[in-house]
C-alpha cells in the first residue's frame, strides 16, 4: 500500500452495490459506512462519551457485575482507556499511577512473572507442534524398513506421513469453537496436548503399519485445535505494546521444535533392540516418535498453573475472575481494571455486529468477508505448496537419494532446523515492510532455491552434487523464515472483522492442513514418477505464480485498523490487480530505467 502523494485527488474507492454490502450493527441496511461506523466505535469504543457519561457508566457496570469494592479503580482505568496519550492531564492520578502507564510504553517488555510463565506455556505448544511435524522425517526411513512397506508403496508411504493432517482438516480445526466454548482456551490447549502425548506413546508402541495410521490419525485431532488456541490465548492475556510480538512468537518456537524432531532423529538413529543385529525390528523410530510425548506431559503439567483468558472469562460473565486473571498479568491493579473494562466495552460492540446474523451466511455471502477469506486462503495455500513442509518431513529421503549415506542423511536434515533463527527478523519486518512484501521479496527466491536444489540432482559428481543439494535446501529455509513462515497465521488472524473472526481462523487453519495432507501424501508419488528434479520444479513453479497472485491480488493489512480493513477489503479484486498491472511502467521506469517519475496515486483512500 502506498501514499507517496498527498497533493494529487485519491481515487475512490470501488463499492458493491448496497445490496451487497454488510449490514450494519443492527442487522439493517447499512452499507459499507454503517460496518465501518460500528468499527470505528470498535477501536476506541470510549472516544466519543463525555467524563460525566463515561464515570456513570463505570458505576452501572460495576453494580451490574458485582465489582462495588473496584469502583474507584475502574473509573481511574476507564479514563485512561479512553485517551491514554493523555494520562499525565488525568487529575485522578497519583504520580505513581501516572509513572506505571510511562512504563509500559518507555520498557514494554518490563512484565510480571505469571506474563512470562504464559509466554513459556504459548512456546511449549508451539514446540509440540513443531516436533510432531518433523520426528516422522527420521523415522520413517526405519518403520518402513520394518513393516515392509516398499517403494512400490508410495501412495501409503504418503498416507501414514500425511494422516495427521488429513484428521486435522476434517475434524480437529473444526473443535476449535466447541472446545473453547465448553473448556476455555487453557482446556483446549490441556485437551490437544493430552491427544498429542497419548498418540505419541501410541506411535512408539505401534505393532503394524496400519496401527501406526491409526496412532497418526489421532494426533491429527490435536494439530487444528492447538494451532488455533494458542496464539489467540496468548494475544488475549498480552498488554497491547507487545502483542504482535508474542503472537508472531508462534511461529518462531514451532520452528524450534521442528529443529527438535531432527534433533531427536539424529540422537536415536543407531538403537536397535539388539545392538549386534542391525536388522528390524528397530528401537530408534519407536523412540523419535515416542520423544514427541514429552513436550506435551510439560505443558499439560503447566496449564493449568496460569490464568485463564479474561475475555473468555468476561464472554462467560465471570469478571470477578477476569480481574483476577487480569491482575496476575499486569504490573498493577490500576492495569488490570482499565482493561476489564475496555475489554467490556468491546465486547458489546462485537455483540452488536454478531446481532440478527447467520455468521456462515455473512461469512461467504458479504463481499468484504469473501474476500478477506480468498486472501486468507492463498496465504495458507502457499504455505504448503511453496514446498517448506516437503523439506520437513521428506528431507532425510531427499538427502538418501542425492547419495548421502542415512547417518549423514539424517545429520544434514538437522542443519535445515537452522530456520527458526530467521523467524526471529520478521518479528521486526512484518509490520515495518508488511506482509504483501515480505512474500513478493521471498516468493521468488523461494522458487529460485528449489530449482537449484531439484538441478543438483543432475550433477554427476557425488560430492559436489550432495554439497549443491543440502546449500539449495538451506537457502530455501533461510528464505521461507521471514516469509511464508509467519505472514499466514498473522494475516489470517487479522483479515476478518471480529464477528466472523473464529469461523474465519477455522477455515484457514483448515485449508493449511488440508494441503499440508495433500503435499504429504503425495510428494512420494510425485518423485517416482518425475524425479526430484521434476518434483522440485513442480513446487518451484507455485512459488512464481504465488507471487503474480501476491502482486496482483493480495492486500495489504500492516498497521491498519478494523475501519481501515473495511476499506482495503472494499475493493473488488480486479480493480486491485488493474491498478497494480497499470503500476507496472511506473515501476519499470523508477527502479529499473531510474527515471524521474511523479509520485504513483494510492489506491486505497483511508482518511
Amino acid at each position: 500500500m502506498d501514499n507517496n502523494s498527498q497533493d494529487e485527488e485519491k481515487p475512490q474507492v470501488h463499492d458493491e452495490h448496497a445490496d451487497d454490502s454488510p449490514r450494519d450493527s443492527k442487522g439493517e441496511g447499512g452499507g459499507h459506512h454503517g460496518l465501518a461506523a460500528v468499527s470505528a466505535k470498535l477501536r476506541n469504543p470510549l472516544y466519543a462519551i463525555s467524563k460525566e457519561d463515561l464515570l456513570r457508566d463505570v458505576e452501572e457496570f460495576a453494580k451490574e457485575k458485582g465489582l462495588e469494592d473496584l469502583i474507584d479503580m475502574l473509573k481511574k482505568g476507564a479514563l485512561v482507556a479512553q485517551d491514554p496519550k493523555r494520562v499525565h492531564e488525568i487529575q485522578e492520578l497519583n504520580e505513581e499511577e501516572r509513572n506505571w502507564f510511562r512504563l509500559e510504553k518507555t520498557h514494554r517488555w518490563k512484565q510480571t512473572w505469571m506474563m512470562y510463565f504464559m509466554t513459556i506455556l504459548c512456546a511449549g505448544s508451539a514446540i509440540v507442534q513443531g516436533m510432531d511435524q518433523t520426528a516422522v522425517n527420521g523415522a520413517q526411513i526405519f518403520y518402513f524398513e520394518e513393516f515392509g512397506i516398499g517403494e512400490d508403496q508410495v501412495w501409503l508411504q504418503g498416507l501414514l506421513n500425511g494422516a495427521p493432517y488429513l484428521c486435522s482438516a476434517l475434524i480437529g480445526c473444526w473443535t476449535t469453537k466447541p472446545l473453547n466454548y465448553y473448556f476455555g482456551r487453557r482446556g483446549c490447549i490441556w485437551i490437544s496436548c493430552f491427544f498429542a502425548f497419548v498418540t505419541g506413546i501410541w506411535q512408539a508402541a505401534a505393532d503394524s503399519w496400519y496401527n501406526l495410521l491409526i496412532a497418526r490419525f489421532g494426533l491429527g485431532l490435536a494439530v487444528g485445535a492447538k494451532s488455533s488456541t494458542t496464539p489467540v490465548y496468548a494475544a488475549e492475556c498480552a498488554p497491547t505494546a507487545i502483542r504482535g510480538a508474542l503472537t508472531m512468537m508462534w511461529q518462531m518456537w514451532t520452528a524450534f521444535g521442528i529443529m527438535l524432531g531432527f534433533v531427536v532423529s539424529v540422537a536415536f538413529q543407531n538403537v536397535r533392540y539388539n545392538a549386534a543385529n542391525p536388522q528390524p525390528p528397530f528401537w530408534n523410530w519407536r523412540l523419535m516418535l515416542g520423544s514427541t510425548s514429552i513436550p506435551p506431559l510439560l505443558v499439560c503439567m503447566m496449564v493449568y498453573l496460569v490464568p485463564e483468558s479474561p475475555r473468555w472469562y468476561m464472554t462467560k460473565n465471570k469478571y470477578r475472575k477476569a480481574y483476577e486473571a487480569l491482575a496476575r498479568f499486569r504490573n498493577c491493579e490500576l492495569m488490570a481494571a482499565r482493561d476489564l473494562y475496555y475489554i467490556h466495552k468491546s465486547l458489546e460492540i462485537e455483540d452488536k455486529l454478531r446481532e440478527g446474523k447467520n455468521l456462515w451466511k455473512e461469512f461467504f455471502g458479504v463481499p468484504r468477508n469473501r474476500r478477506a477469506a480468498q486472501s486468507s486462503f492463498f496465504v495458507m495455500f502457499m504455505q504448503q505448496f511453496c514446498g517448506v513442509n516437503v523439506i520437513a518431513y521428506y528431507s532425510t529421503q531427499i538427502f538418501i537419494e542425492a547419495d548421502f549415506s542415512r547417518s549423514n542423511a539424517l545429520l544434514v536434515s538437522l542443519g535445515t532446523g537452522i530456520n527458526w533463527l530467521f523467524a526471529i527478523p520478521a518479528i521486526y519486518t512484518i509490520d515495518t515492510f508488511g506482509r504483501r512484501n515480505l512474500l513478493l521479496t521471498t516468493f521468488p527466491l523461494m522458487g529460485l532455491m528449489l530449482l537449484f536444489t531439484g538441478f543438483s540432482f543432475y550433477i554427476p559428481a557425488e560430492t559436489a552434487r550432495t554439497a549443491c543439494v543440502a546449500l539449495g535446501i538451506y537457502l530455501f529455509m533461510v528464505v521461507y523464515s521471514p516469509g511464508e513462515g509467519p505472514v499466514p497465521f498473522t494475516y489470517s488472524a487479522e483479515a476478518f472483522p471480529l464477528y466472523v473472526r473464529e469461523y474465519g481462523m477455522a477455515f484457514a487453519t483448515a485449508t493449511t492442513w488440508g494441503f499440508n495432507f495433500i503435499l504429504s501424501l503425495s510428494w512420494p508419488a510425485l518423485v517416482d514418477a518425475f524425479t526430484p528434479q521434476g518434483a522440485f520444479g513442480w513446487y518451484a513453479a507455485w512459488n512464481f505464480i504465488g507471487w503474480g497472485y501476491a502482486y496482483f491480488c493480495l492486500q495489504e493489512t500492516k498497521a491498519l485498523s478494523l475501519e481501515e480493513l473495511d476499506t482495503v477489503f472494499s475493493v473488488r479484486v480486479r480493480d486491485h490487480a488493474r491498478y497494480y498491472y497499470d503500476m507496472l511502467p511506473w515501476y519499470l521506469n523508477k527502479y529499473i530505467l531510474r527515471g524521474d517519475v511523479k509520485p504513483r496515486k494510492p489506491l486505497y483512500d483511508l482518511e
